[in-house]
Formats: C-alpha cells, structure tokens, sequence
C-alpha cells in the first residue's frame, strides 16, 4: 500500500514581472478570475483533490496572500448585519479550515526547485503534491485528483503533462517517454529546448507528485539555467533512482501569468458561469461584429 499524498506545496513568491505594472503592489497570486483570485481556484483544487495540508511559499510584499485566506471577520459581521447572509456563507466557504494552510517564506528569489525545499519541513517525510499557482488547470475531474488515483495505484513520482505544437516546444520543459510493461515512464526532462531539439511535444504544465527523497537533492544542488536552483534538475536526478510517471491532462489550462491567459482564463470562467455567462457571450459577439463591419 502506498503512502497517501496528504500535503501540498503552492510555491507564490515570484515578483510576476510578465503582469506589470499590476502586480506592483498586487500579488500576481491574487488577481482575479471573474470574482476570485488565481491561487483560490489553485487552494480549492488542491482540497476538492484531497489534500489535507497546503503548504503556500510566499515572499516579501506577499502579506496580502495569508490575509485572503484568513477569517475577515469585520467583513462577515457587515454583511450579515446588512441581511447579505448568501454573500457571507460564500465567503466563509473560500476560508480554509484552522490549521490546514501553513505560511512560509522564501526569503532568497532562487528558482522554483528552492521554493518546493523551503517548506521541507512542514511537509516532513511522505510524498506531496506541488501546484502552480500560474496555472489555472479545469477539468470536470480536478487535475490533481486524477493524479492522486494514480498515485494510489502506484506510488512512486507523478508529472503531469500536455501536448502543445511541436514548434512551440522550445518555450517550456519537455518529457520523453519510454514503454515500459508497468505503463509509460518518464525517460528524460529538458528545459526549454533549442528549437527543433525537443524529444517530444509534451510539456510540464504545472502539477506533480514527488517523493521527499528529492528535497535532499535540492539542497545540495547547484544552481542550472537563469541561476535558480530548478525542481527539473533535481527530477532529472531522482529520476536515476525512482520512477517518474507521467499523466497527460486533457483539460483546459490558463497560464495566468500572462496577459493573454489571464485574460482567457477569465472569459473561460464567466462564460461558464449561469449569471455572467449570457452578458459575456453578448459582449463578445458585439465586439466581433464591431470588428467585422470595421474590416
């Protein structure tokens, strides 16, 4: 029997530089989707999953973020005073349980692999889930929660991964499978490959499952591309002792870290969404037809 994936690490303490002049003083983490922040779609994943602990790596000017996940109570008071009973239990339900979202800064911008092994040790010595607070992954069944079945099934290391256009691929980290008679295994990682290099088309896209044994690689590792210290490069070397499998996600994701995703993970979501969806669609069919008449 496997050992249950019970925490998870939500690494958030990036300057977001792809969203300036916004994220100047607001989190990139806290920008929102419709009428939520990015990293509450990325929290409620994780426990819809079921994790019991996330463990979310901040930084300096990231003090916004543990205040969005505690209880406002000044604000619940208003609203229920005011008779507003639905808006507040909605908020109370975007609150986390006491005790089930730890805070711990990364107090050196050194690169995603050192941001996973600043919360080592809360997570302590069992597998644990890292979710990207960029990628807004949507899916009738949560990303994460298919990558927990198949944890379940298995144990071992779990990455998932999409196919994007083959000339794109030099724009993200790139996997290359192998067959094997226990299903397909990851045989190599590369980050952002010269162009027309890529092993494959599929890319990481910001969900995994890892086995605590890497947080001993990552301490000792010296830094790789950009000067950071990089979870690929420390994956690519568990990798010769443990096996990594992959999980191809076919649903939607939204690189919110950028203007353009950011800007369709909206419209994705309030499309979606039985009191926005109607007005949006009209929205956009006028501005097509505006378009259209200009052209």
């Amino acid at each position: 029997m496997h050992t249950k994936v019970r925490k998870a690490i939500i690494p958030a303490a990036g300057f977001g530089t792809r969203m300036l002049p916004a994220t100047k003083s607001v989190p990139k983490e806290l920008l929102p989707i419709v009428d939520r922040p990015i990293l509450d779609y990325i929290v409620a994943e994780a426990f819809a999953s079921g994790i019991e602990h996330a463990v979310i790596v901040t930084g300096r000017m990231k003090g916004a973020i543990e205040d969005y996940f505690d209880h406002a109570f000044e604000i619940d008071v208003c609203l229920r005073n005011a008779g507003k009973h639905g808006l507040a239990d909605r908020m109370a339900q975007h609150t986390p349980g006491t005790g089930s979202i730890s805070f711990v800064r990364q107090q050196q911008a050194r690169g995603l692999g050192h941001a996973v092994w600043t919360a080592r040790q809360i997570v302590g010595d069992e597998p644990f889930a890292v979710l990207l607070p960029d990628m807004l992954m949507v899916d009738e069944v949560p990303c994460l929660k298919s990558m927990m079945d198949l944890h379940d099934r298995h144990g071992g290391n779990i990455v998932a991964v999409e196919r994007c256009a083959p000339e794109e691929a030099h724009k993200f980290g790139i996997v290359s499978l192998k067959a094997t008679d226990d299903g397909p295994l990851v045989a190599g990682l590369v980050e952002k490959p010269a162009p027309g290099t890529a092993p494959s088309n599929l890319f990481i896209s910001g969900r995994y499952i890892l086995q605590p044994e890497i947080f001993n690689l990552l301490e000792n590792q010296s830094p790789g591309a950009g000067g950071e210290i990089q979870l690929t490069d420390a994956m690519i070397a568990l990798m010769g002792e443990q096996k990594i499998r992959p999980f191809e996600f076919c649903g939607r994701t939204f690189d919110c870290g950028s203007p353009a995703g950011f800007v369709s993970a909206n419209l994705h979501m309030a499309l979606g969404r039985a009191d926005l969806g109607a007005c949006v669609n009209m929205e956009i069919e006028n501005l097509a037809a505006a378009r259209r008449a200009v052209a």
